[in-house]
């Protein structure tokens, strides 16, 4: 079925995104940030994300890797580590009494960067190519913007423009076209303050320069910029971390405020078992270390000085304190935050499967007894295939047989042959043997990995043509696997659950017995897909298997989409495809398509599964794509 129209059908490049998140991560110096696709290129402190701006969509190929690239160097080696937040949030709290905020915000973020950029190609020599490329498209784009500003009478916008084609220049002669009279009159003062920028070594001194220039204009520009085009972000990440260490500590009042007359001499008792406190009831003094959080009590000095001398076995006590937990067999309804994020993180899976799935739930459903017409349906589809079942299970046999009757006698290596007459008659004698060995079997065991997505609802029953060769010819063979439907329900779908569906139709046990097949025909297509996440639960039941060879065929037509997995699934299923080889499981994708096949689609495939994948241009070919793929794999068995 062809689309004449693709509504929001924006691809995100999977192999430069790859590289987006593998620059960031190695910039950084640590594996937790991510590269994430935005409005306006930033930093997010609490999620730890570095957002690349849409402003390189639809631009060259060049133009948009080398932008892309400029962008992640911009906030991974300048903001995070030269930006000082401390003095961002001071000039934000500025900016609330001026008339123009988001022009002063825009002004100086965009002084920052320059800063930034040139502090990034001094520690990055090589990314000089990325923002010279970054700096020329971001002069057209504001070249055009000016004209546009003005032809709308947009002028505090059309002023931001001309200042960026100031600040990035490289002649001081810059000619700029004439704004708006009020404007006018301040653009030679403009000229003569906007070097301060190129002097400026510090966030402080743009953010200085940056006010300069807001007040002065404050009561020139009748209204504030219209556009966004450089976004300064409000929470910074010194005031997250202020805001950690004041919830650490207690804010409200004791509900007594009296102070004890005694006073410590050194020469208290010491309670061995029993922990005193000091409140109103109990004030003699003791030197126990413990404390404890209480409403009532009265001040003292034991705190002061009298810390207890630390020994060997605190560290054991504390790491046994630390893991212990509340019985399950007790009913605590009002449980605190921390116990519930401790609980959570005890029980849950963490980054077993992924990161992006850690709320992923695997649910396998077994298939009912086939119905009449799905055993009428079977038989008639394996009817279709059976020439290639036929023709398959006869070469293995040969070749089976032919490794079985090789010669075994006249070897150069073996057991020593009884007679020697050759020794004297022969120039090279052959003079070993081996014992006949019986005929090899076919060591491997199979998993047939199917997308049962919504996208799969034109090509599921073509795709059931070419499992059941797969299954046919395994089963004549006598080599185990299994068949499992996979997808994931989007309307049970939350950002902390997100069921997904596994249907096995044909399990390893049933798999070579001789009524096993119109299982096969349950299959259906479904809703989502989260391949990453469905490649490792399938990987780790494959590990279990004894046999040598260990393949996974994973039959899509297309890349993986469930809740919250749209840009991170290609990236996570190429790491669930990595991980699940590097444990001896061969991931092989058999993409099918429905009619012709764009480039697109052709490079996120390879991006994925790399060059193991068996691209199918018209389902109704399958079968023929399919047997030279089987036969390979089975001669790689033996």
């Amino acid at each position: 079925m062809e689309r004449f129209i693709q509504f929001n059908d924006k691809k995100i490049d999977s192999f430069l995104f790859m590289q987006l998140s593998d620059l960031a991560k190695t910039l950084v110096k640590h594996r937790d940030w991510e590269v994430e696709f935005g409005f306006q290129s930033y930093v997010d402190f609490p999620q730890r994300k570095l957002y690349v701006s849409h402003f390189w969509d639809n631009r060259p190929k060049e133009e948009k890797e080398n932008g892309l690239k400029s962008d992640v160097c911009l906030r991974a080696v300048g903001t995070l580590f030269h930006t000082n937040f401390s003095e961002v949030a001071a000039f934000l709290g500025k900016t609330k009494n001026l008339s123009i905020p988001s022009f002063a915000k825009q002004l100086f973020t965009l002084a920052e960067d320059l800063r930034l950029e040139e502090i990034c190609k001094k520690e990055r020599p090589g990314t000089k190519k990325w923002f010279r490329i970054r700096r020329d498209v971001y002069r057209r784009y504001f070249q055009s913007q000016t004209n546009a500003n003005l032809t709308r009478s947009v002028y505090t916008d059309a002023l931001f423009s001309v200042i960026y084609l100031l600040l990035t220049s490289d002649s001081p002669l810059e000619d700029v076209p004439a704004i708006h009279e009020p404007i006018d009159r301040m653009m030679p003062w403009l000229r003569q303050t906007l070097p301060q920028f190129f002097d400026a070594a510090s966030t402080q001194e743009v953010a200085r320069a940056t006010l300069m220039i807001a007040e002065a204009l404050n009561d020139v520009l009748e209204n504030d910029m219209l556009n966004t085009y450089f976004y300064l972000p409000e929470q910074s990440n010194n005031e997250e971390i202020e805001l950690a260490l004041k919830d650490l500590k207690r804010t409200d009042p004791l509900n007594n405020c009296d102070i004890l007359e005694k006073e410590k001499r050194g020469d208290e008792d010491v309670h061995e078992q029993e922990l005193p406190t000091w409140h109103r009831e109990t004030s003699d003094m003791t030197k126990s270390f413990l404390r404890f959080e209480l409403e009532q009590g009265s001040r003292t000095d034991l705190l002061g000085d009298g810390a207890r001398e630390g020994e060997d076995g605190d560290q054991a006590l504390a790491l046994v304190q630390g893991s212990a937990r509340k019985s399950n067999r007790n009913d605590y309804m009002k449980q605190s935050a921390y116990e519930q994020k401790r609980e959570s993180k005890q029980t849950g899976k963490g980054d077993r499967y992924g990161k992006d799935n850690r709320y992923a739930e695997a649910i396998f459903l077994f298939p009912a007894p086939p119905s009449y017409h799905q055993i009428s349906q079977y038989e008639q589809k394996k009817s279709d295939i059976l020439p290639y079942q036929k023709k398959l299970k006869q070469m293995m046999e040969k070749t089976l047989e032919h490794k079985k009757i090789l010669p075994r006698t006249d070897l150069h290596f073996g057991r020593l042959h009884k007679k020697l007459l050759r020794l004297w008659t022969d120039e090279q004698p052959r003079l070993f043997y081996k014992k006949h060995q019986p005929s090899p079997r076919i060591d491997a065991v199979f998993t047939l990995l199917v997308d049962c997505s919504a996208s799969m609802y034109d090509k599921m029953e073509e795709t059931k043509c070419g499992i059941i060769l797969f299954h046919e010819a395994l089963k004549s063979l006598l080599v185990p696997h299994q068949i499992v439907g996979f997808w994931e329900d989007p309307n049970e779908a939350t950002e902390t659950k997100q069921p997904n569906y596994f249907q096995t139709v044909i399990s390893f046990a049933q798999s070579l017995k001789k009524k096993s097949g119109p299982a096969i025909m349950q299959l259906e297509a479904q809703e989502d897909n989260r391949d990453g996440f469905a490649i490792r639960i399938m990987t780790e039941q494959l590990l279990e298997r004894t046999e040598k060879q260990k393949f996974l065929l994973v039959f899509s037509d297309g890349e993986p989409a469930a809740y919250g997995y749209e840009q991170n699934g290609i990236i996570d299923t190429h790491e669930a495809v990595l991980e699940a080889r590097k444990q001896g499981v061969e991931v092989i994708n058999v993409f099918l398509a429905n009619g012709e096949m764009d480039e697109g689609q052709r490079q996120t495939i390879q991006n994925i599964y790399g060059k193991h994948s068996v691209l199918v241009p018209n389902v109704e070919q399958l079968p023929d794509f399919l047997f030279p793929l089987l036969k390979k794999l089975l001669y790689k068995s033996l």
